[in-house]
Protein backbone atom coordinates (compact mmCIF):
# COMPACT_ATOMS: atom_id res chain seq x y z
CA UNK A 1 0.00 0.00 0.00
CA UNK A 2 2.99 2.21 0.76
CA UNK A 3 3.71 2.96 -3.11
CA UNK A 4 0.21 3.90 -3.93
CA UNK A 5 -0.92 7.08 -4.53
CA UNK A 6 -3.91 8.26 -2.89
CA UNK A 7 -5.90 11.55 -4.44
CA UNK A 8 -6.23 14.76 -2.18
CA UNK A 9 -9.55 15.14 -1.46
CA UNK A 10 -11.46 18.42 -2.97
CA UNK A 11 -13.09 20.16 0.27
CA UNK A 12 -16.90 21.57 -1.11
CA UNK A 13 -18.58 22.19 2.33
CA UNK A 14 -20.92 24.40 0.06
CA UNK A 15 -24.65 23.23 -0.29
CA UNK A 16 -27.40 25.36 -1.68
CA UNK A 17 -29.05 27.94 0.31
CA UNK A 18 -25.83 29.53 2.05
CA UNK A 19 -25.04 33.32 2.22
CA UNK A 20 -21.91 33.57 -0.07
CA UNK A 21 -19.92 34.66 2.80
CA UNK A 22 -20.79 31.86 4.65
CA UNK A 23 -19.97 29.91 1.67
CA UNK A 24 -16.36 31.37 1.38
CA UNK A 25 -15.51 31.01 5.20
CA UNK A 26 -16.71 27.32 5.08
CA UNK A 27 -14.29 26.70 1.96
CA UNK A 28 -11.41 28.58 3.47
CA UNK A 29 -11.63 26.85 6.85
CA UNK A 30 -11.66 23.89 4.90
CA UNK A 31 -8.95 24.19 2.27
CA UNK A 32 -6.68 25.63 5.24
CA UNK A 33 -6.90 22.82 7.00
CA UNK A 34 -6.20 20.75 4.38
CA UNK A 35 -2.64 22.47 3.55
CA UNK A 36 -2.12 21.92 7.29
CA UNK A 37 -1.55 18.82 6.57
CA UNK A 38 1.75 18.85 4.39
CA UNK A 39 5.13 18.72 5.47
CA UNK A 40 7.97 21.06 5.68
CA UNK A 41 9.77 18.42 2.83
CA UNK A 42 6.35 18.55 1.01
CA UNK A 43 6.20 21.88 0.94
CA UNK A 44 9.42 22.31 -0.16
CA UNK A 45 9.48 19.95 -2.86
CA UNK A 46 5.96 21.49 -3.98
CA UNK A 47 8.08 25.04 -4.34
CA UNK A 48 10.52 23.74 -6.94
CA UNK A 49 7.83 22.05 -8.96
CA UNK A 50 5.41 25.43 -8.42
CA UNK A 51 8.88 27.29 -10.23
CA UNK A 52 9.36 24.43 -12.79
CA UNK A 53 5.50 24.89 -14.41
CA UNK A 54 5.07 28.83 -13.89
CA UNK A 55 8.29 29.27 -15.55
CA UNK A 56 6.93 28.11 -18.74
CA UNK A 57 3.68 29.86 -18.65
CA UNK A 58 4.74 32.29 -21.59
CA UNK A 59 3.66 35.70 -19.88
CA UNK A 60 6.37 34.80 -17.12
CA UNK A 61 9.03 33.75 -19.51
CA UNK A 62 8.82 36.90 -21.34
CA UNK A 63 8.45 39.82 -18.52
CA UNK A 64 10.55 42.03 -17.65
CA UNK A 65 8.90 42.51 -14.34
CA UNK A 66 6.86 39.92 -12.15
CA UNK A 67 4.50 41.04 -9.33
CA UNK A 68 4.71 37.98 -7.25
CA UNK A 69 4.00 37.53 -3.59
CA UNK A 70 5.85 36.05 -0.39
CA UNK A 71 4.17 32.87 0.82
CA UNK A 72 3.22 32.11 4.45
CA UNK A 73 4.13 28.38 5.46
CA UNK A 74 1.42 26.52 4.36
CA UNK A 75 0.62 28.67 0.89
CA UNK A 76 2.46 27.69 -2.29
CA UNK A 77 5.95 28.21 -2.07
CA UNK A 78 7.44 31.05 -3.86
CA UNK A 79 10.77 31.46 -3.31
CA UNK A 80 12.95 29.28 -5.25
CA UNK A 81 10.69 30.91 -8.51
CA UNK A 82 11.66 34.34 -7.05
CA UNK A 83 15.31 33.72 -7.30
CA UNK A 84 15.03 31.87 -10.75
CA UNK A 85 13.28 34.94 -11.89
CA UNK A 86 15.64 37.64 -10.14
CA UNK A 87 19.01 35.52 -11.15
CA UNK A 88 17.48 36.23 -14.63
CA UNK A 89 17.09 39.75 -14.32
CA UNK A 90 13.30 40.22 -13.90
CA UNK A 91 12.54 42.48 -11.57
CA UNK A 92 10.34 40.92 -8.61
CA UNK A 93 7.86 43.01 -6.91
CA UNK A 94 5.97 41.73 -3.54
CA UNK A 95 3.51 43.05 -1.50
CA UNK A 96 3.52 45.18 1.31
CA UNK A 97 0.84 45.16 3.12
CA UNK A 98 1.19 48.80 5.13
CA UNK A 99 -1.20 50.12 8.19
CA UNK A 100 -4.77 49.03 8.04
CA UNK A 101 -5.59 47.80 4.62
CA UNK A 102 -3.06 49.77 2.69
CA UNK A 103 -1.88 48.15 -0.72
CA UNK A 104 2.07 48.93 -1.46
CA UNK A 105 5.06 47.30 -3.37
CA UNK A 106 8.63 46.90 -2.99
CA UNK A 107 11.50 45.08 -5.03
CA UNK A 108 12.36 41.51 -4.20
CA UNK A 109 16.37 41.95 -3.21
CA UNK A 110 17.01 38.46 -1.99
CA UNK A 111 15.81 35.70 1.01
CA UNK A 112 17.46 37.39 3.70
CA UNK A 113 15.19 40.65 3.04
CA UNK A 114 12.10 38.66 3.54
CA UNK A 115 10.84 39.65 7.47
CA UNK A 116 7.51 38.86 9.30
CA UNK A 117 6.87 42.19 9.96
CA UNK A 118 3.74 42.34 11.74
CA UNK A 119 2.46 39.44 13.10
CA UNK A 120 -0.13 37.12 10.88
CA UNK A 121 1.55 38.36 7.91
CA UNK A 122 3.65 37.23 5.17
CA UNK A 123 6.95 38.21 4.94
CA UNK A 124 7.83 41.32 3.83
CA UNK A 125 10.66 42.88 1.91
CA UNK A 126 12.41 45.67 3.83
CA UNK A 127 12.96 48.41 1.04
CA UNK A 128 11.73 51.78 -0.21
CA UNK A 129 7.94 51.45 -0.98
CA UNK A 130 6.71 52.09 -4.62
CA UNK A 131 3.21 53.01 -4.01
CA UNK A 132 0.16 51.39 -5.07
CA UNK A 133 0.36 52.23 -8.91
CA UNK A 134 3.68 49.94 -8.87
CA UNK A 135 1.95 46.90 -9.92
CA UNK A 136 1.24 48.79 -13.03
CA UNK A 137 5.01 48.09 -13.85
CA UNK A 138 4.54 44.03 -13.89
CA UNK A 139 3.70 41.94 -17.26
CA UNK A 140 2.12 39.13 -14.98
CA UNK A 141 0.84 39.36 -11.56
CA UNK A 142 1.45 35.99 -9.71
CA UNK A 143 -1.63 36.02 -7.15
CA UNK A 144 -2.22 33.56 -3.96
CA UNK A 145 -5.25 31.84 -3.64
CA UNK A 146 -6.76 29.00 -2.05
CA UNK A 147 -8.96 27.91 -5.25
CA UNK A 148 -9.78 29.07 -8.30
CA UNK A 149 -12.49 27.71 -10.76
CA UNK A 150 -12.65 26.96 -14.30
CA UNK A 151 -14.28 30.49 -14.96
CA UNK A 152 -11.29 31.96 -13.39
CA UNK A 153 -12.94 32.81 -9.81
CA UNK A 154 -10.91 33.25 -7.00
CA UNK A 155 -11.03 32.48 -3.42
CA UNK A 156 -8.53 34.17 -1.19
CA UNK A 157 -7.84 34.70 1.83
CA UNK A 158 -10.69 36.85 2.70
CA UNK A 159 -9.11 40.54 3.30
CA UNK A 160 -9.45 41.87 0.04
CA UNK A 161 -6.05 42.97 -0.80
CA UNK A 162 -5.83 41.15 -4.07
CA UNK A 163 -9.04 42.25 -5.52
CA UNK A 164 -8.48 46.11 -4.86
CA UNK A 165 -4.47 46.04 -6.13
CA UNK A 166 -5.64 44.06 -9.24
CA UNK A 167 -7.82 47.00 -9.93
CA UNK A 168 -4.28 48.98 -10.76
CA UNK A 169 -3.24 46.39 -13.01
CA UNK A 170 -1.89 48.05 -16.40
CA UNK A 171 -4.57 46.39 -19.75
CA UNK A 172 -3.02 43.95 -21.18
CA UNK A 173 -1.43 42.51 -18.27
CA UNK A 174 -2.19 38.50 -17.13
CA UNK A 175 -3.04 37.42 -13.31
CA UNK A 176 -2.06 33.68 -12.45
CA UNK A 177 -3.52 32.25 -9.51
CA UNK A 178 -1.18 29.94 -7.60
CA UNK A 179 -3.28 26.86 -5.74
CA UNK A 180 -1.94 22.99 -4.89
CA UNK A 181 -4.11 20.84 -8.08
CA UNK A 182 -6.72 19.82 -5.95
CA UNK A 183 -7.54 23.39 -5.51
CA UNK A 184 -8.76 24.09 -9.27
CA UNK A 185 -12.69 23.32 -8.99
CA UNK A 186 -14.81 22.94 -12.11
CA UNK A 187 -17.21 25.20 -12.03
CA UNK A 188 -19.85 22.98 -13.79
CA UNK A 189 -19.87 21.13 -11.16
CA UNK A 190 -18.08 22.86 -8.13
CA UNK A 191 -18.19 26.27 -8.70
CA UNK A 192 -16.64 28.58 -6.70
CA UNK A 193 -18.90 31.18 -4.32
CA UNK A 194 -18.24 34.77 -5.87
CA UNK A 195 -19.52 38.53 -4.84
CA UNK A 196 -19.68 41.51 -6.80
CA UNK A 197 -15.91 42.74 -5.86
CA UNK A 198 -14.12 39.70 -6.62
CA UNK A 199 -11.86 39.89 -9.63
CA UNK A 200 -11.57 36.91 -12.01
CA UNK A 201 -7.77 35.62 -12.97
CA UNK A 202 -6.50 35.31 -16.25
CA UNK A 203 -5.00 31.56 -15.62
CA UNK A 204 -3.66 29.20 -12.98
CA UNK A 205 -0.88 27.35 -12.17
CA UNK A 206 -0.52 24.43 -10.20
CA UNK A 207 2.51 21.60 -9.36
CA UNK A 208 1.55 20.03 -12.28
CA UNK A 209 0.49 22.33 -15.24
CA UNK A 210 -0.70 25.42 -15.86
CA UNK A 211 -3.74 26.50 -17.90
CA UNK A 212 -5.79 29.25 -19.18
CA UNK A 213 -9.49 30.37 -17.49
CA UNK A 214 -12.73 31.72 -18.54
Amino acid sequence: MSGISVPTPQPYPVHPGMETADAKEELRRAIRAQRGHRTARQRAQAAEAFADVIETIPEVRDAGCVAAYAARSAEPGMLPLLERLSGRGVRVLLPVLGAGLARDWADYTGPDDLLERAPGRPPEPGGPTLGTDAIKLADVVLAPALAVDSRGVRLGQGGGWYDRALTHLRPGAKVVAVVFPEEVYDAADRPLPIEEHDIRVHAVATTTDWRLLG
